[in-house]
């Protein structure tokens, strides 16, 4: 088996990641391969570090950013890992490969204003669509889970009774999310809908299209876009922008960012500590209007 299709089966039914993270290797991947082509080097796991490196010349110096060739490095690190693992390779070109300095970007959410007007002025519509697609926005904002985590969730995952929600995360990692009355009415208003509307064959998930189905993430995207396109005109309106909107807010009203790595899911501390940039802005402004000399 070509050892790039070798690699991508690995993520998926090993380390269950999601399509479009799949599919983002797959590009980087591939990308490799195409410059090994031109440079002779007959296949991507004969590459060496000095291979490598022209490839990521070749990237620089076709406009892509410090930020993007970190996160192709990225692939090719986990690739190049799996080879060694499997005994393909005996080396790791990746060693002597440094990652470009970039700057951290500030990540993208909305404002609570803009969220308070989003859920509670703008009407959606009491179909079945209507529900589905505020439903879609009450959990992502309530609680900070991935687009793939939210297309997975099953009716089963929801405890009415202890107010809490069981999701499956990366790599299989399961963690229970607390959730609010309000969330439950609403999954069980959107339910209630399904059921007298819909033939659901899909598998007992929550989200349906509605031929039943379970819904997809180009749907998601849409909705989410379509949503937050009604309070605000910021250019990116993804459903992460709802996860980064989630943590920020929760840590300019006072959670800890302990907190916020388990209900994000995150597996170490330094991949919340992105989000700490709103809690300092907020000191910051608070010491602007307090101190006598600021």
């Amino acid at each position: 088996m070509n050892h790039i299709l070798s690699f991508l089966n690995y993520l998926e039914f090993e380390k269950r990641y999601s399509a479009r993270t799949i599919e983002s290797y797959r590009t980087d991947l591939l990308q490799l391969e195409i410059f090994c082509a031109k440079i002779n080097v007959s296949s991507v796991y004969l590459a060496d570090s000095k291979s490598i490196r022209s490839w990521v010349v070749s990237l620089l110096e076709g406009g892509c950013t410090n930020r993007s060739v970190n996160r192709k490095i990225s692939t090719l690190k986990s690739f190049y890992k799996y080879l060694l693992r499997e005994g393909t390779i005996q080396t790791n070109p990746l060693v002597k490969v440094q990652s470009l300095k970039s700057s951290k970007l500030v990540p993208a959410f909305v404002t609570q204003n803009q969220i308070r007007q989003l859920l509670d002025e703008i009407e959606f519509d009491s179909d079945i669509t209507g529900c589905r697609n505020r439903l879609v926005i009450e959990l992502l904002y309530l609680t900070g889970i991935r687009l793939s985590e939210l297309i997975h969730l099953k009716r089963n995952d929801i405890d009415s009774k202890n107010l809490t929600m069981k999701v499956l995360g990366k790599r299989n990692k399961e963690r229970i999310i607390p959730i609010t009355t309000s969330l439950i009415r609403s999954i069980n208003n959107y339910m209630s809908i399904v059921e007298s509307e819909v033939i659901v064959n899909n598998g007992g998930y929550l989200l349906v299209t509605n031929n039943g189905e379970k819904v997809y993430p180009r749907m998601v995207y849409r909705i989410v876009r379509q949503a937050i396109g009604k309070v605000t005109t910021m250019e990116k309106r993804s459903p992460h922008v709802l996860r980064h909107t989630f943590a920020t807010h929760m840590l300019n009203n006072g959670a800890g960012i302990s907190v916020i790595k388990e209900l994000l899911g995150h597996s170490n501390l330094a991949a919340t500590q992105i989000y700490a940039h709103s809690t300092f802005e907020k000191l910051k402004n608070i010491y602007k209007q307090a101190h006598p000399r600021a």
